[in-house]
């Protein structure tokens, strides 16, 4: 019973820390995005006029809504962990 709770703790200590291979495809697509970061970060943005700001934001957060779907990882909290210990010490019995 105690080896399977330890099992299921690094397993589940693991899972956070697990990162599937990205794609090519997913590869390029976030180096293109942090160089476009980039570029725009060290525009000088004072000479844009409002549109052009606007633009930029509109843009940013695109990216940053594409780059959030390019996280693969696999996140339990603390009272998640202890639910599927408890149950399966009441399954295992």
């Amino acid at each position: 019973m105690l080896s399977i709770a330890i099992l299921l703790g690094s397993f589940v200590a693991n899972a956070a820390m697990f990162t599937p291979s990205d794609s090519a495809k997913d590869a390029a697509l976030y180096s293109h995005i942090v160089s476009r970061v980039n570029e725009i970060q060290s525009m000088d943005k004072t000479t844009l006029t409002e549109n052009n700001k606007a633009d930029l934001r509109k843009e940013l957060k695109g990216m940053k809504k594409q780059a959030g779907g390019l996280d693969k990882r696999v996140y339990l909290s603390v009272g998640a962990v202890i639910i599927i210990i408890l149950l399966l010490i009441l399954l295992l019995r």
